[in-house]
């Protein structure tokens, strides 16, 4: 073989075809790839470890991420467990929860709703709670309302909205208070939590009264603030949301005593809250915020600004059109004539306090009571009144006035406690303030001596008189005038209000006995025991006084005072107490009480009640006013109804040029007059005095032995007829005013 044979290269597949080049490689998009042949599988690249940095800033990105890796494994198993827990908590509240039947009424106490004499509401008391109702029940004008004004994303939320608990809490820390301090971003839903007290019902043996308990009920605390959403969130899942604000409309505090919608719709406008319009459901929607200040009883327009803004929400998100809320705007809602009563004021509160404390300030049920009270003639008597103190007393003046009217059995028409008649609560002063009554109580002398045979044209003679009292001196009464008239009759006597006359006639009667049919007429109070008895030095109430006067008119029976003519639980028909007033026994005799009218009709025909007559009517009465002018009272009757009227300072003060025939008997006027209007006259029922026999002229009344200070005591007897008279004052009849108190010297009186 030879070298060349050597060197020559071996074949090879690309050298099989000579002259033909290698052919390149085709690309992807050109390639075809070989029939129903899988491609191989690609390998994934290995994945190449980023460099890590060296140096610090190498061990700081590395300790970050561990920190990283840490926080998020603490943070989602810390979330996983936090969301069992709420679930849990969730659940169990759930469980607790009672059915939505026993939610809807909340009151502790029950409520007293108030009839008049003619069947009609005029007031309300306790809780009042006017029936249930459901959201879609009510007016679709109030339960906007609720929901553009408390919360207008109720129908969106789980129970609790963190949108507006973040926006609460901002305009809180901008206004400068804490985050939980004012605006609380609470929903209806945890509103409604409130109410229900979170589950929690009362339980009178923590020692915390029923309001603490609900002030507890009612603080913020983050603590609070977390059971509350718990609640909520259960309340959610327990509830639809209808149900929920049905609770809310049931249970919310509308003012004025009302709880729940029914309840201030009728309590406010007299009518149920399926039939409120678009400005008076505004006005309730609006009193939820602060339902004692906005309470439109409380200050009428605030109410309405309020419900003003109320319409203005439920325009901008579309419950009223531009014109519907322009028209609401322009109308805004008014309260019912009852309402504006103000809970039947000063009446009301002295049927409540009159009446049964367990059916009515504690009562737990719902009662009806039926009562004496006549609107027309409470009107008068409040109009009577504000004209008086509008055109007769100086706009600065304190000086307080009462008005009591009754019909002679003793049924209360009208009663007004003081010159602010739209009141509830306020002192009465018809029937709370003990006042002396002044000459107011001279009647009750004169009816002793009619009943033991006086007669009105007996003679007494008016001059000085002077008692010796044991321990206290002499003491010498004074005419009010300071000026002495001599003989006159008793009928002149008592219409010129004599002091002088009538402290002999007391003195002469026996005072035991003149105190025996004051306090058989009704004057309950302790009576004055020294003879300063007939100067009216006792006290007595506005109330008391007229209802003895009543029994004036009546023929001589005395009278209970009484507002109540039946008491029943709501929904029963047959009371469960009567009227606990009226007539009772008699005190004198018919023909005396006759007499006495006639007398008592003297006083406003001829003497110092002349200010008292208007229209023609037979009117009888009798003024009175106290030492220094403290007190000054008139009270009389016509043939129809008994009045009186009390006028004072609360705290003493003596009053400026009044006397009882002076301002108190024009309010009686302009009160009776405009009770009297469109009823026919009618004469009293009174009856004249025998005109003297031929014997002689009229008898004169026996004077009473002046008292010694070595005296034995009361004596004051009685006679029949002018014999019996005569022969008790030649045995020594009278007092002789041992044990008396001494009055206040120079005690006068009118």
């Amino acid at each position: 073989m030879t070298d060349k044979n050597k060197r020559k290269r071996p074949l090879v597949a690309d050298k099989r075809y000579p002259g033909k080049a290698k052919p390149k490689p085709k690309s992807r998009a050109q390639a075809k790839p070989a029939a129903r042949k899988a491609a191989p599988a690609r390998r994934k690249p290995a994945r190449t470890k980023r460099p890590r940095r060296g140096g610090i800033g190498g061990f700081f990105a590395g300790l970050a991420r561990w920190f990283w890796r840490l926080i998020w494994t603490i943070t989602w198993r810390v979330s996983l467990v936090a969301f069992l827990v709420l679930g849990l908590a969730v659940g169990y509240i759930y469980t607790t929860i009672p059915p939505l039947d026993a939610l809807l009424d909340g009151r502790a106490r029950g409520s007293v709703t108030m009839l008049d004499r003619e069947g009609d509401v005029f007031a309300w008391r306790g809780d009042q709670f006017g029936g249930v109702v459901s959201a879609e029940s009510v007016s679709k004008h109030l339960k906007n309302a609720v929901i553009a004004t408390e919360d207008r994303r109720f129908y969106r939320h789980f129970g609790v909205s963190p949108r507006g608990i973040a926006s609460a809490v901002r305009i809180n820390l901008s206004e400068g208070r804490g985050p939980l301090q004012g605006h609380g971003g609470s929903t209806i839903t945890q509103q409604t939590a409130k109410l229900l007290c979170l589950g929690e019902p009362y339980d009178p043996s923590t020692g915390m009264t029923e309001k603490e308990y609900e002030a507890d009920c009612r603080r913020s605390s983050l603590g609070r603030k977390a059971k509350e959403a718990l609640f909520s969130m259960a309340m959610e899942l327990k509830y639809t949301k209808n149900d929920i604000l049905s609770i809310y409309l049931n249970r919310a505090y509308m003012g004025g005593g009302a709880f729940g919608a029914e309840a201030a719709a009728q309590r406010f406008f007299g009518k149920p809250a399926a039939a409120l319009s678009a400005s008076e459901g505004a006005m309730l929607a609006g009193l939820l915020t602060a339902p004692t200040t906005l309470s439109p009883t409380n200050n009428l327009d605030r109410s309405q600004s309020r419900a003003a803004t109320v319409i203005r929400l439920m325009e901008e998100q579309g419950y009223l059109s531009a014109a519907e809320a322009d028209e609401a705007i322009a109308n805004p809602a008014q309260l019912s004539e009852a309402a504006e009563a103000e809970a039947g004021g000063y009446f009301a509160d002295w049927v409540m306090s009159s009446g049964p404390e367990f059916f009515t300030r504690n009562t737990t049920e719902d009662v009806i009571i039926k009562t004496t009270l006549d609107q027309r003639i409470q009107r008068a008597a409040e109009d009577g009144l504000k004209w008086i103190f509008e055109n007769k007393v100086r706009e600065s003046s304190k000086a307080q006035a009462a008005i009591v009217v009754m019909s002679s059995d003793g049924a209360v028409r009208a009663l007004v406690g003081g010159r602010k008649t739209k009141v509830a609560g306020a002192f009465n002063r018809a029937t709370q303030a003990m006042r002396q009554t002044g000459s107011a109580f001279k009647p009750f002398i004169y009816a002793a001596a009619l009943d033991l045979g006086y007669s009105p044209n007996d003679i007494i003679v008016d001059e000085p008189y002077c008692l010796n009292i044991p321990g206290s001196g002499q003491w010498c009464p004074k005419n009010y005038t300071k000026n002495f008239k001599g003989p006159v009759t008793l009928t002149d006597a008592l219409k010129n209000s004599l002091n002088i006359p009538a402290v002999k006639v007391s003195e002469s009667v026996g005072r035991e006995i003149v105190s025996s049919v004051a306090s058989q007429f009704g004057i309950k109070s302790d009576l004055a025991a020294g003879p300063a008895l007939a100067l009216g030095a006792s006290e007595s109430t506005l109330l008391e006084m007229t209802g003895a006067y009543a029994g004036i008119l009546n023929g001589g029976s005395s009278v209970t005072p009484y507002g109540l003519i039946d008491l029943r639980l709501l929904g029963e028909t047959e009371p469960l107490m009567g009227t606990g007033g009226g007539i009772n026994e008699r005190v004198i005799q018919e023909d005396a009480a006759r007499q006495l009218v006639y007398m008592m009709e003297k006083v406003i025909s001829e003497g110092t009640g002349q200010r008292a007559k208007f229209g023609g009517r037979q009117l009888a009465g009798k003024t009175g006013t106290t030492s220094a002018n403290k007190d000054a009272w008139f009270v009389g009757f016509s043939a129809d109804y008994v009045a009186g009227v009390w006028m004072g300072y609360d705290d003493n003060t003596p009053l400026t040029g009044v006397t009882g025939g002076g301002l108190p008997a024009e309010i009686w006027r302009e009160t009776m007059s405009r009770v009297h209007e469109g009823m026919p006259l009618t004469d009293l029922p009174m009856l004249a005095p025998a005109p003297p026999s031929d014997f002689g002229e009229a008898q004169p009344v026996p004077e009473p032995q002046t008292p010694q200070p070595q005296g034995g005591g009361n004596q004051g007897g009685g006679a029949d007829n002018v014999i019996d008279r005569v022969l008790r004052d030649i045995f020594g009849g009278g007092s002789s005013g041992d044990g008396a108190s001494a009055p206040a010297p120079g005690f006068l009186d009118r």
